[in-house]
């Protein structure tokens, strides 16, 4: 058995209506991946499934959600292991843990999208490619800047932004002390 972490891009099934972490879990249950668990109410989930490429298991799940909520929602997957190094790679471990964030891409992320975004950034906030994952310390408060409008699946490709706090529970969850 190998271990998944999956996040999704948005769990908003309609206007005021979320996705509620216990019916992840049980679509996750039904597609036989086992001991699914969930990590808040944003959409993380860890589970157990036999060893497949990460494509293959994206599918699935992207799949199984559509059918079973009607809504198609982007999810990017990582080995335990990619995943752990992952959160271990934040190039900002001193920048307070809600105001830094990642975009974990499904396709990484080139120089050159860094340097555009880069351009586009305020002094404050600082970017950092690592693995093709894009790290930024917004420096303040990261719903207050432009920089957002630029971090979208149609600029970037699929993706999902979490803040470190998020990537740090993960990864405790994963077994990281």
């Amino acid at each position: 058995m190998t271990t998944y972490v999956a996040l999704l891009h948005s769990i908003v099934l309609a206007p005021g209506k979320r996705l509620v972490m216990a019916d992840l879990k049980a679509m996750a249950g039904e597609l036989g991946f086992r001991e699914p668990r969930t990590l808040v109410a944003t959409g993380n989930m860890i589970f157990e499934a036999e060893e497949a490429p990460l494509a293959e298991i994206e599918e699935r799940l992207e799949a199984s959600f559509r059918a079973r909520f009607g809504k198609h929602v982007d999810i990017v997957l990582r080995r335990a292991d990619a995943f752990l190094r992952l959160a271990a790679g934040n190039p900002f471990p001193e920048g307070n843990a809600p105001d830094v964030g990642i975009r974990v891409m499904r396709q990484p992320l080139g120089a050159d999208v860094l340097a555009k975004l880069e351009r586009l950034a305020t002094p404050e906030i600082h970017l950092a490619l690592v693995d093709g994952d894009l790290w930024i310390d917004f420096s303040g408060k990261p719903n207050e800047t432009r920089l957002l409008s630029h971090l979208t699946t149609k600029k970037l490709g699929i993706g999902t932004l979490r803040n470190a706090n998020t990537i740090n529970g993960l990864a405790a969850m994963l077994g990281r002390s």
